[in-house]
């Protein structure tokens, strides 16, 4: 077969969370570019929008539906817009996470729970509910959950998030084990460092050119680096991948280990 279609999306219905910005946005473009009809999930409902017709402008099928990962109703919410809208999710992307930089001994309570429930819990409940749906509909599916180089390794002023990218990589292969006698796989992608509007100032800053310096490759990832990670676990192309994390990130956590 060839490689075009091997990663073709077409007729799968994709969700994606954060979808926003940075990462998420990204990889939902590159889902709809590839066929699949996707589901924009985030807060920033003008940001959503704004997407949804840049997808539809370049011949993609998008909707943006507004809310809050750690929000159960708004969940909810959003599998069922999109199913009425498109029809059963097949693909899920738990991309949507929050970062801190405190050191572990002045990280809040507050923030340490806030951390773990929008990068951990909801990437449980989020596949746990899109694992029901594509079950209950006989669907086959594909969840890729966002993990991190640093749920192999640590670093200063990142306990909280670390902990959290550990997990995911734990949740995919529990998830994984369960659900793939169901049809349903369960992968990870580990990114290392890319640039996005969140981090970009950082990443030019002096500790940001010594983490690049760090960096095998030498540099950071840019757009594009993650497409083929994420169309390999989202298509017909990964069927016989389960429970795997592929980590991306020009050769960081070689070091971490």
């Amino acid at each position: 077969m060839k490689a075009s279609g091997l990663f073709d999306l077409t007729g799968e219905v994709a969700l994606v969370t954060g979808s926003s910005s940075g990462l998420g946005l990204r990889f939902a473009e590159v889902l709809a570019a590839n066929g699949a009809k996707v589901a924009l999930v985030a807060r920033r409902a003008e940001r959503l929008g704004a997407l949804q017709k840049k997808i539809e402008a370049a011949g993609g099928k998008a909707i943006a539906i507004e809310a809050d990962v750690l929000d159960h109703k708004a969940m909810m919410k959003a599998y069922d817009t999109a199913e009425k809208t498109f029809g059963t999710v097949t693909i899920l992307v738990n991309n949507a996470g929050i970062a801190h930089t405190d050191r572990a001994l002045e990280l809040s309570e507050e923030t340490w729970r806030s951390v773990l429930a929008t990068n951990l819990d909801a990437v449980f409940f989020w596949s746990q509910e899109g694992g029901k749906r594509m079950i209950a509909a006989n669907k086959r599916g594909a969840i890729v959950n966002i993990a991190s180089v640093l749920a192999f390794g640590a670093s200063k002023g990142v306990a909280a998030y670390a902990v959290a990218k550990a997990g995911v990589v734990q949740i995919t292969k529990a998830l994984a084990l369960e659900l793939a006698f169901k049809g349903v796989r369960v992968n990870a992608i580990a990114p290392g460092w890319f640039v996005t509007e969140i981090n970009d100032e950082f990443l030019k800053s002096e500790k940001g050119q010594e983490i690049k310096r760090a960096i095998p490759m030498g540099r950071f990832g840019e757009t594009g680096d993650l497409d083929g990670a994420l169309l390999l676990l989202a298509s017909k192309a990964g069927a016989f991948m389960t429970g795997a994390t592929l980590v991306v990130d020009g050769g960081q956590v070689v070091q971490l280990r």
